[in-house]
């Protein structure tokens, strides 16, 4: 991965823009508007990912950039805020990202338990895991009830938890369980207030 340019954000900055993060289908609702928001060094043993399978392809990708990160002094699991970066795609355009912390959501469940749901940064968190760091997350507290994330937390945890080498057949393979039948509703829309954050870093590894 080739990166030309970084720039990094504070902290405050980041809490900044989170607050002016929508849902994606209801643009007037800012859903981290009033909540409680903070950088914390969480072990993965105590977050609770929501999907059932990881891609392999883009574990490797995470992995990359994690070492073209640290070429510029940075820090994946320690980002105290958050960067834009600049890469040079393989056809020598360029494109601009930003990358914060995961997301993780306070999720209280039917049963009484509280979740730390994973919103954002599972491929992250996943290499966390692998390299044993006790990685720094967005934590998030204090939203409100009737917009909890979209998916309920795994009952097993990171516990067989599939690795893919391709997205599987939606018809056949159930990523998530979701809350509502229209579970768009309470997609949080991080597109809206960052670059390029939750698409395709595909073009991004020079052959």
């Amino acid at each position: 991965m080739d990166i030309v340019a970084l720039e990094r954000h504070s902290a405050v900055e980041l809490l900044s823009c989170l607050r002016r993060v929508p849902l994606l289908e209801q643009p007037d609702v800012l859903i981290y508007a009033q909540a409680l928001i903070s950088l914390e060094q969480i072990h993965t043993r105590c977050l609770h990912p929501p999907q059932n399978y990881l891609w392999l392809q883009e574990l490797r990708k995470t992995q990359e950039l994690r070492w073209s990160l640290a070429d510029w002094g940075v820090d994946l699991f320690r980002l105290d805020g958050y960067v834009t970066y600049t890469v040079r795609l393989a056809d020598g355009e360029e494109a601009v990202y930003d990358l914060y912390p995961p997301i993780v959501e306070e999720s209280f469940e039917a049963d009484g338990t509280m979740a730390l749901i994973i919103n954002d940064g599972m491929h992250r968190l996943y290499l966390a895991r692998m390299e044993w760091v006790i990685p720094q997350v967005t934590y998030v507290r204090g939203l409100p009830k009737e917009y909890p994330y979209y998916a309920f937390p795994r009952p097993g945890g990171w516990e067989g938890l599939d690795l893919l080498a391709d997205n599987p057949d939606p018809q056949r393979y159930l990523k998530k369980s979701h809350r509502v039948r229209q579970n768009k509703a309470l997609y949080r829309d991080f597109q809206a207030v960052f670059h390029n954050v939750g698409r395709s870093r595909s073009r991004l590894l020079k052959k």
